[in-house]
């Protein structure tokens, strides 16, 4: 038996899993899964949503193999990997150093740390520099294109 068909059978298995549990949630229907969730039942959803995580790990865990397994094929692409891998360590780096933390409260009466704080703001610039980095790579490439026109 080949991979392509052990990938098929188990997708199958999963697929049918999936609708068993689907059909299994539209026939208790609404109003009962809301009671029930009420008072702290989750039974009716809860193998659904097993199945929904347990998915997305093997596919995540299958995307970092098989990266992994490519990237040690050439020592080229290790390194170029790597030296990514670093460029957006120094973005985390120069984000994190740019932000600051301050408690915040919130709607549901928690209070957000002045780390977690400095976290979102962190993700914040994070974005907004490697946005402006691919705005300013594609301006680049497309005035190098005109130029050597």
């Amino acid at each position: 038996m080949n991979l392509q068909t052990i990938v098929k059978i188990i997708s199958a298995v999963f697929g049918l899993l999936g609708v068993v549990f689907l059909f299994r949630i539209i026939g208790v229907g609404d109003e009962e899964i809301k009671m029930a969730a009420s008072a702290g039942d989750f039974g009716t959803v809860s193998p659904l949503v097993s199945l929904s995580i347990a998915i997305l790990a093997i596919t995540v865990l299958v995307t970092i193999v098989f990266s992994l397994l490519n990237l040690a094929s050439s020592s080229q692409k290790l390194k170029k990997s790597i030296v990514f891998i670093g460029c957006f360590l120094v973005v985390v780096g120069i984000a994190y150093a740019a932000s600051t933390g301050v408690e915040t409260p919130l709607k549901d009466g928690e209070v957000l740390s002045a780390a977690g704080s400095r976290w979102v703001g962190t993700g914040l610039r994070m974005f907004y520099i490697l946005a402006a980095l691919a705005i300013l790579s594609m301006v680049l490439s497309g005035a190098k294109k005109l130029l050597k026109r």
